[in-house]
C-alpha cells in the first residue's frame, strides 16, 4: 500500500511562472526557537579552496529538465548540501545507521561514508549501527561504528550490519531511539523502508522529539520514482555482462545453443535492458513491462526458431518480474508474499527453459542444447564498483549535511544530475520502463527481437500516464492538488 499524505501535511511553496517547490519538513515546523551554531565547515581547511561553502536557502532543483519556451517552471525540489547553520552541536550528536530489505552493491560504502561524513565534516564520534533491520531497534542489537571500524567495509559486499525485512514496530522503535538518546536516524532501504521510515518520522514529529529521520534510498532493480538512478544499479549491470557473456559462449559454442539468463527486475526491468543494451550479444530481452506470447505468429517460439536458423545460437535476457501472467496459477505460491509484502513470483527462469525444450523438442522435433543461468545472488552480493562507491559517497555526505542543517523526515536522492532532499511520500510510486520511450525502442533495434505488442497494445501504452524516461517525471504532483494554495499549505521563507 502507499502511503497516504493529506494535503495539509504537505509543504508547498508556489512561486510565478508555475513555480511549486516540494519541501522537507524541518525541526523548526515544530520546534521553534531552537538554537543555531555555525556550521563547523567554515573551519575545515579541507574546504578552503571552495569557492563557495554553503548551498543558498533559495536553491531548488527542477523534476523536470526538457521544457519549451513557454512551459511553466514546474516542480522543484530542494537542493541538498551543507547549511551555514547548524542546528546541533557535534558533541551532542548521537546518530545511528539501520539497513533494511534485500542486499544491493554499495550498502557497506554507504555506512562508511555517514560515519566518516560525521567524523570528517562534523567532528561527530558517535554513531551506532542498528544490527539486523528494524527490528534490531527494539531488539537492543547495537554496535559502535568509528572511522577506524568502517574505513575497509567498502571493500566488502553486503552489509556489516545485517538486515532483514519486516519487523517494523513504530512505537517500539521511537520509544527505544527516545530511551537511547538517538538525535539523528539514517534508514538506508528501498521503497517499503522509506515508508516506514515516514511513519517513525510521523511519531517523532507527533512527540515533538529533536531527532532527524533520513533516507537513503536503496534498490538495485532502480525502480524507485522520481530520483535518476539508485547506488548500485551500475554494478549490477555490469555484473550482469559476466552472466549473458557466460551464456553467449555457450550458445555459441554448440549448435541450436541457447543461452538464457534471468536478471533481477521485479516490477521494473531496468536492469534487464541495460544490460542488453550494453553487451550487444542479446537476441531477446523480456521484462514485466512488455507482455510477450509464446506461440502463434510473432511469438517467441517462432523469433527463436527464427535466430537459430539465421546464427545457429541465441541468448534470451528474462527479467524476473516477466511473463507472470503467462505461467500457470499456483496458489502457493501467487498468494504468499515475503515480510516487506512483496509477492512471490515463479520463477520465469525454469519455466521459460522447460517451455522452450518442450516446444523444440516435442512439437518441432528440433534438437536444441539450452543453458540456464541465474546470477541473481551474485550480483547482489559483490561490492560496488568505482562509478556506484562516488555515487554512494555523495549520497551519504549529502544525508549527513540535511541532517545536521535541521532537515527532517526526507530521503536523498539525484534529480536531473543534482543532488536534492525528497519528502517519503514521493516514493511510493514504482518507477518503470516505458515501453513507447526511445530508450526501448533503441533495445528492440539493438535486439531486432519483435516488441510482442499489437497496435491496440501500443496505443492503450500510449496513454498511460507515465515518466517518458527515468529523467523526466512527468507525474501529475499530488493529483493536480498542489496547485492550489490553501491557508493548510505550510510555507518556508
Amino acid at each position: 500500500m502507499g502511503l497516504l499524505v493529506k494535503k495539509s501535511d504537505l509543504k508547498i511553496v508556489e512561486g510565478d511562472m508555475g513555480y511549486i517547490l516540494e519541501d522537507v519538513p524541518h525541526f523548526t515546523d515544530y520546534l521553534p526557537d531552537l538554537p543555531t551554531y555555525p556550521n563547523p565547515l567554515q573551519d575545515n581547511p579541507a574546504y578552503s579552496v571552495v569557492k563557495q561553502y554553503f548551498v543558498d536557502v533559495d536553491d531548488t532543483v527542477p523534476q523536470k529538465i526538457v521544457v519549451q519556451k513557454d512551459s511553466p517552471r514546474g516542480l522543484h525540489f530542494r537542493r541538498a548540501g551543507p547549511r551555514q547553520k547548524v542546528y546541533f552541536e557535534s558533541d551532542d550528536v548521537l546518530a545511528c545507521i539501520v539497513t533494511c530489505g534485500g542486499l544491493c552493491p554499495g550498502l557497506n560504502t554507504v555506512i562508511r561514508e555517514i560515519v566518516c561524513g560525521l567524523s570528517d565534516m562534523y567532528g561527530v564520534n558517535r554513531v551506532l549501527g542498528i544490527e539486523g533491520g528494524y527490528r534490531g531497534f527494539y531488539a537492543r542489537n547495537t554496535i559502535p561504528l568509528t572511522p577506524k571500524f568502517v574505513n575497509d567495509i567498502h571493500k566488502r559486499g553486503g552489509t556489516i550490519l545485517g538486515t532483514s525485512r519486516g519487523g517494523h514496530d513504530t512505537m517500539k522503535i521511537v520509544d527505544n531511539i527516545a530511551d537511547r538518546g538517538i538525535n539523528q536516524v539514517y534508514i538506508i532501504g528501498g521503497d517499503g523502508t522509506q515508508r516506514g521510515a515516514s511513519v517513525i518520522f510521523e511519531e517523532i514529529q507527533r512527540r515533538g522529539l529533536k531527532v532527524a529521520v533520513v533516507g537513503i534510498p536503496k534498490t538495485i532493480d532502480n525502480d524507485i520514482a522520481v530520483i535518476d538512478k539508485s547506488f548500485g544499479f551500475d554494478t549490477a549491470v555490469e555484473e550482469a555482462q559476466r552472466a549473458i557473456n557466460a551464456a553467449h559462449v555457450e550458445a555459441e559454442s554448440i549448435e541450436n545453443g541457447i543461452g538464457l539468463v534471468k536478471l533481477m527486475g521485479r516490477y521494473s526491468g531496468f536492469i534487464a535492458m541495460y544490460a542488453t543494451l550494453a553487451s550487444r550479444d542479446v537476441d531477446c530481452c523480456l521484462i514485466p513491462e512488455s507482455p510477450f506470447y509464446l506461440e502463434g505468429k510473432g511469438g517467441l517460439f517462432e523469433y527463436i526458431e527464427k535466430r537459430l536458423k539465421e546464427n545457429g545460437h541465441m541468448v534470451i535476457v528474462v527479467a524476473e518480474g516477466a511473463g507472470q501472467d503467462l505461467i500457470a496459477e499456483s496458489p502457493q505460491s501467487f498468494h504468499h508474499a515475503d515480510a516487506s509484502g512483496n509477492k512471490l513470483l515463479h520463477d520465469v527462469g525454469l519455466w521459460l527453459s522447460q517451455k522452450i525444450k518442450d516446444h523444440f523438442t516435442r512439437k518441432q522435433k528440433m534438437a536444441i542444447n539450452l543453458k540456464y543461468i541465474d546470477p541473481t545472488y551474485m550480483i547482489r552480493a559483490i561490492p560496488s564498483n568505482a562509478s556506484d562507491n562516488v555515487a554512494c559517497t555523495l549520497l551519504a555526505q549529502c544525508a549527513v549535511h540535511g541532517a545536521m542543517a535541521g532537515y527532517t523526515g526526507f530521503t536523498v536522492g539525484l534529480v536531473n544530475g543534482r543532488h536534492t532532499y525528497i519528502p517519503f511520500h514521493r516514493l511510493t510510486k514504482t518507477n518503470k520502463v516505458v515501453i513507447t520511450d526511445r530508450m526501448w525502442a533503441r533495445l528492440l533495434s539493438s535486439t531486432n527481437q519483435p516488441s510482442f505488442l499489437s497496435a491496440k497494445d501500443i496505443e492503450e501504452a500510449k496513454k498511460v500516464e507515465q515518466q517518458p524516461t527515468q529523467l523526466l517525471d512527468e507525474q501529475k504532483s499530488l493529483d493536480d492538488g498542489c496547485h492550489e494554495v490553501g491557508s493548510d499549505l505550510k510555507t518556508w521563507k
